[in-house]
């Protein structure tokens, strides 16, 4: 199972990593992997990308408060049934993550965000920085 990921930095990485230890909660439970099955690292690795192009950024509220719907209906009904299941069973697993979610989700919900703020955007301008213009 993937535990952190190469593309995302800072608050979306934690996101990332405590939606991963929700799915290998779930995964174990409905589906008796004991490593995430193949839907499950789909989905992970949906969700990874949704993190990635969440136009709030590192500032981005919790899925559940967040204005903007960004997936679509199947994937956000499987992930409904991940957190719904994970959510409560993630305290002595993994306490730390889940005190920090349980924090954030009190947190108020930013504004509308500019562009540019996503995670994807950022990586893309640093990129085409490091790239020698031709002059």
């Amino acid at each position: 199972m993937k535990k952190s990921s190469e593309i995302l930095v800072g608050e979306l990485e934690t996101e990332f990593k405590t939606v991963a230890a929700m799915m290998k909660i779930y995964c174990k439970q409905h589906h008796g992997s004991s490593t995430l099955c193949q839907q499950c690292r789909e989905l992970l690795v949906y969700a990874e990308t949704k993190l990635d192009r969440c136009p709030y950024g590192e500032s981005k509220p919790t899925c559940n408060k967040c204005p903007i719907h960004c997936y679509k209906p199947e994937e956000k009904q499987q992930m409904k049934a991940v957190m719904r299941y994970a959510g409560p069973r993630m305290l002595l697993p993994h306490p730390i993550l889940s005190i920090r979610h349980l924090l954030h989700e009190r947190r108020e919900v930013p504004p509308k965000p500019i562009a540019g703020l996503s995670n994807r955007a950022r990586r893309k301008a640093k990129s085409s920085d490091k790239q020698p213009s031709d002059k």
